[in-house]
């Protein structure tokens, strides 16, 4: 059974399937509303139902209370419809964005590439696609990607640009992590693997002229890497700066793609930074954390630039902070979390952002 399901203050009305969550009906059909960990634990895709009957599903009492399910709340990752539906959502509008469907696709594993010690590169070939479109995203978007046996998919942003043939996915080993493991000690390639995207609203505001700075941490360097290789492939000539930081010299990958571009275009520079190399090796670049050597680069000035944050959530803390410092703020600060059940379940707001 199909029911209407009409977006405040969008005023837009989609088709909606019985035990269809809300969240997946808007995203399946190019609307986007805030979420993050898909599991109803952490209340980002809270909404207002306007009119209409809904079932809450396994939205989390601590994220969804009681008093809100009274006041006609819900949980747009969980709720399902009983009839047709009315709902109203914080929607901010972003004359950047594509608004590209959500769709489900079945990918081919073309090689597997160990970036570093715990970070494999693992690279698909798109197939057998909803009515035969292809997978289109922005740059700095993710994919839900079901690894194995496992019953729930796992994020995983998009390394690669929108104009490459393939795929890429930078996959860190997470100790005691049944999918990492599964990828890093059995996947192969030939493997076929479910997928569904485009996801997330972390992308480059390209009609804002200003700089950019990106700064990532391990393998959160894979949404910044297809954001800067989309800008200078399409011939981009704001100034762009990269920080990445990593624990050792084994653990910076991509570093000699990114020192080849930097030499290619005079408006690109890459700050690598390593924050537990051994002292006495031959590593003569920056020693630290990433807002340091950003900090120390910028001289602890961020006016009139942009930034794009992505990493772990201590690093994204830090930069914030370094950034606030340096005079840049919130509204010119740009980063994005997806969180799995067990991360959301224990997931606390940041002091910092009121959007974080």
């Amino acid at each position: 059974m199909t029911y209407q399901l009409t977006i405040e203050p969008l005023g837009q009305t989609i088709d909606i399937a019985e035990g269809q969550t809300v969240l997946d009906a808007c995203l399946r059909a190019g609307v986007w509303l805030p979420h993050a960990c898909g599991h109803g634990l952490c209340g980002t895709c809270k909404v207002q139902t306007v009119d209409g009957e809904i079932e809450h599903g396994e939205a989390s009492p601590f994220a969804l209370m009681d008093f809100e399910r009274e006041e006609a709340k819900c949980l747009a990752c969980c709720a399902t419809p009983m009839s047709d539906l009315t709902i109203e959502a914080d929607i901010d509008p972003e004359p950047d964005a594509q608004f590209l469907p959500l769709m489900d696709f079945t990918a081919e594993v073309t090689r597997i590439e160990a970036l570093t010690p715990t970070i494999k590169g693992v690279f698909l070939r798109v197939e057998g696609v909803e009515g035969g479109a292809a997978l289109r995203f922005q740059p700095g978007q993710y994919v839900n990607v079901w690894i194995g046996k496992e019953a729930t998919p796992r994020a995983f942003s998009i390394a690669s640009a929108p104009s490459a043939d393939e795929i890429e996915l930078n996959i860190r080993l997470v100790p005691g992590g049944s999918a990492t493991t599964y990828v890093h000690e059995q996947l192969a390639v030939g493997e076929r693997l479910q997928l569904s995207g485009p996801l997330g609203r972390f992308f480059v505001r390209k009609s804002d002229p200003r700089p950019l700075v990106f700064m990532a941490g391990g393998s959160g360097l894979s949404s910044p890497r297809s954001m800067i290789l989309d800008l200078l492939e399409s011939g981009d000539q704001r100034q762009i700066v990269l920080v990445h930081g990593a624990r050792t010299a084994d653990e910076l990958y991509y570093r000699e793609a990114f020192e080849a571009l930097a030499t290619q275009h005079d408006n690109f520079t890459y700050v690598p930074v390593l924050s537990a190399e051994a002292q006495g090796s031959t590593w003569a670049g920056e020693r630290g954390y990433v807002h340091e050597a950003a900090g120390s680069h910028f001289g602890y000035d961020f006016r009139g630039w942009r930034a794009y944050l992505c990493g772990p959530p201590p690093m994204i803390e830090s930069c914030i902070a370094a950034l606030m410092q340096g005079r840049l703020f919130e509204k010119d600060i740009f980063t994005e979390k997806f969180l799995s059940a067990a991360d959301a379940s224990q997931a606390t707001r940041s002091p910092l952002f009121r959007s974080l």
